[in-house]
């Protein structure tokens, strides 16, 4: 049995294929990145490094040929765009003969309004179309996409948010790849779907819990969208990227993560990694950066 992982040289998909090669054999593991020659470690490991452009749906069907098993994980872009990516990769995956498909999503996918749902709701309708056995990992949020609030925080700054008592299933990235590790490898995972989340917690609940961590408290400011997007602007973010951020506080606000689910227990036998011990992980993280 074949093995592919796409994306793997991401922050996410790094992680998936260490998993996964604490519990498969190398000789049974491919994946499919964009530049070769950043996945040279992997290749040295044993893994089958193929070259696939999400862009450039030619290079697809000879990045996914002779495999069994396939992880999508899901681009960067726009909806638009990445929409456009999903379907040349599933499209290229029915050609190849895939014999299932996991793809990493987002919570409650169908009936969300979250507005990085379009892609999500699109790319798992296109799956289901081709009638490939599929594994949709509805990932709830990373609590590594917090990190430069935390550094703020280390920092001396408040924890700033427009999100109001809105909740998050923050879980680590570590978590999630291993749940699509399991999933990738293990069987009976055939047309599941799995709401992967962390202990909901509010923006308040998540800053006292980095101050338990930090030993010190933590304010909340809980602004509007408007004077977050100037408090984002002043500490650094660069213009571009303010409207994606004010969408994400905006969907935790309007509830778009509050989905509670014990899916990581049924996957890895544990729930996802409790918040404080995640977050000494993050900390410990940004310290050995600086």
């Amino acid at each position: 049995m074949k093995m592919l992982v796409t994306g793997a040289t991401g922050k996410l998909g790094t992680k998936v294929v260490d998993t996964l090669l604490k519990s498969v054999p190398a000789s049974q593991l491919a994946v499919s990145v964009r530049n070769p020659e950043k996945a040279e470690g992997l290749r040295s490991r044993g893994v089958d490094v193929r070259q696939g452009d999400f862009d450039r749906p030619e290079t697809l069907d000879a990045a996914f040929a002779g495999i069994d098993r396939l992880l999508i994980i899901s681009a960067d872009g726009d909806n638009d765009t990445r929409i456009r990516q999903h379907t040349a990769a599933v499209n290229a995956a029915e050609r190849a003969g895939v014999g299932f498909i996991a793809y990493t999503s987002i919570a409650n996918a169908q009936e969300s309004s979250n507005f990085l749902a379009p892609t999500h709701q699109a790319t798992e309708e296109v799956i289901l179309k081709t009638g490939i056995p599929y594994s949709f990992l509805r990932n709830n949020w990373y609590l590594e996409n917090e990190i430069s609030s935390i550094q703020g925080v280390m920092a001396g700054a408040p924890w700033v948010t427009s999100a109001g008592s809105g909740k998050v299933g923050w879980a680590l990235q570590q978590d999630y790849a291993e749940a699509a590790a399991a999933v990738l490898a293990g069987t009976g995972h055939e047309n599941t779907i799995y709401e992967l989340s962390g202990k909901l917690m509010s923006q308040e609940q998540l800053a006292s819990a980095l101050g338990t961590v930090l030993g010190k408290e933590v304010p909340v400011q809980q602004v509007d969208d408007a004077t977050y997007a100037d408090i984002m602007k002043s500490a650094g973010v660069p213009e571009f990227l303010l409207p994606f951020l004010l969408n994400i506080q905006k969907g935790i606000r309007e509830g778009t993560l509050e989905v509670e689910s014990d899916d990581f227990e049924k996957l890895l036998g544990r729930p996802a990694a409790p918040i404080q011990d995640a977050l000494i992980q993050i900390v410990n993280g940004i310290t050995q950066a600086s």
